[in-house]
């Protein structure tokens, strides 16, 4: 009676194994496992082998895997129609020890960086005796050990499968998906091939990121980094710290900087340049757009410990005269963070104050509905000399979300919120 269906195994089991030929003699043994990500970054595509008849010096040979087959026992075996091939020299594939095992990678499910002690596998379509069902022999990458387990596995690696199994299986397992890992590389050359996934960490919060920078050896950070997009390398840029933030732009020109930084808050990207050489800081101001720029440059007048020099430029400000209707349409085109308005402040021809609507006034409002008529809160200022202490015991004091910060004439410039107070205090403590 034929069995089929799958087999788990795993890349240390495999490592050393040998490959027979169709008549049963050893044709060599097991060195590598190559990925063509950019084909099917979930299968191994072929089997890596050192030629038992291989003479020093001698290239390694690939053999797909659809032209293996495996025997009663388990052995890998070629078909009679297989074509083994050299390894091709250039970087095309992904060599799962050598790119892989021992290796940080994100584990993007978990939100953390792990280090690779073994990778599971799964051949899919595997028959014991004649194949029958026409579908071709492959083998899956299932997930990466990340444990206990793993480990031991690799450091008895080459005794034989059963006592490894019984002494591996003694500790629990720590794995990830293969689908939940990226790979982070550190050889820009290679970086097509590993690439990490844009849509996976775009989708984490910039927090989750800025701890994953911040766990990884210098090599693989720089790699992570310069592979974000624009937007998601500024967010997570302003969740680092001041050093952090000099060594991961370091290596970039000014011109990459300034895309970054006009992706940031006003008041965030002010504080960073304000940490860089002059030289460095006017070459980046002069790569940004000028409206951007402009934004930066004002608040780098103020000092950073100043409420002036914490605050953002990034509100949303209406005249006393505005509906809800504009304060809707306002929002719509506002181009900031949206996540950080709470309140809309109503301002009069000199720019002062003269109402501070709670976003949530509007939800039941209709478009018509004057503004000055909505329930007001209470309007707490600053002025942009106040310092850090001063700043924060008025959020504490009045519960604030975010505090308006007026200059000597009383007039609006700028907002802080909450989330700067929070990094002040992380800052002083």
């Amino acid at each position: 009676m034929t069995k089929h269906g799958n087999h788990k195994t795993s890349v240390s089991a495999l490592m050393g194994s040998a490959v027979v030929d169709a008549k049963g003699g050893t044709f060599g043994h097991v060195r590598e496992f190559a990925v063509a990500p950019s084909v099917d970054a979930a299968h191994v595509h072929g089997i890596v082998i050192k030629l038992a008849s291989a003479k020093r010096g001698d290239r390694h040979t690939l053999i797909p895997v659809t032209h293996l087959q495996l025997t009663p026992g388990g052995a890998m075996q070629l078909r009679e129609t297989a074509r083994p091939a050299p390894l091709p020299e250039d970087d095309s594939y992904l060599l799962l020890e050598r790119d892989l095992l021992d290796q940080q990678i994100i584990d993007v499910h978990g939100h953390k960086v792990v280090r690779v002690n073994d990778v599971d596998l799964v051949w899919e379509n595997w028959e014991e005796g004649p194949r029958e069902n026409g579908l071709a022999l492959s083998l899956r990458i299932a997930e990466v050990e990340v444990g206990m387990r793993g480990a031991v596995r690799r450091l008895l690696k080459g005794l034989p499968k059963d006592p490894v199994h019984r002494i591996s299986s003694r500790f629990g397992a720590s794995c990830i998906p293969w689908d939940f890992v990226d790979l982070i590389d550190r050889d820009p050359a290679r970086r097509v091939r590993l690439k990490i996934e844009q849509d996976r960490l775009s989708k984490m919060h910039p927090s989750d990121i800025a701890d994953i920078l911040e766990e990884l050896a210098p090599a693989e950070r720089h790699a992570l980094f310069i592979s974000l997009d624009e937007e998601v390398a500024a967010e997570a840029l302003e969740e680092v710290k001041p050093k952090m933030q000099q060594s991961l732009i370091e290596s970039l020109d000014s011109e990459q900087i300034a895309g970054i930084v006009e992706e940031m808050d006003p008041g965030a990207a002010a504080d960073l340049l304000s940490e860089l050489p002059d030289e460095r800081s006017e070459a980046i101001l002069e790569e940004m757009d000028p409206e951007e720029r402009q934004d930066v440059e004002d608040l780098l007048e103020f000092s950073g410990n100043s409420a002036a020099g914490r605050m953002t430029t990034e509100y949303v400000a209406l005249p006393s005269t505005a509906t809800v209707g504009q304060a809707i349409t306002a929002l719509r085109d506002f181009e900031g963070d949206i996540e950080t308005i709470t309140d809309i402040y109503l301002l009069d021809e000199e720019e002062r104050i003269t109402a501070l609507i709670p976003l949530v006034q509007l939800v039941l409002a209709k478009a018509e509905t004057p503004l000055t008529t909505l329930p007001q809160g209470h309007i707490v200022t600053c002025n942009v000399d106040a310092n850090g202490r001063k700043v924060a015991e008025l959020f504490d004091k009045y519960n604030l979300r975010s505090l308006p910060v007026v200059d000597h004439d009383h007039k609006l410039v700028g907002v802080v919120h909450a989330e700067q107070v929070i990094a002040l205090l992380r800052a002083t403590h």
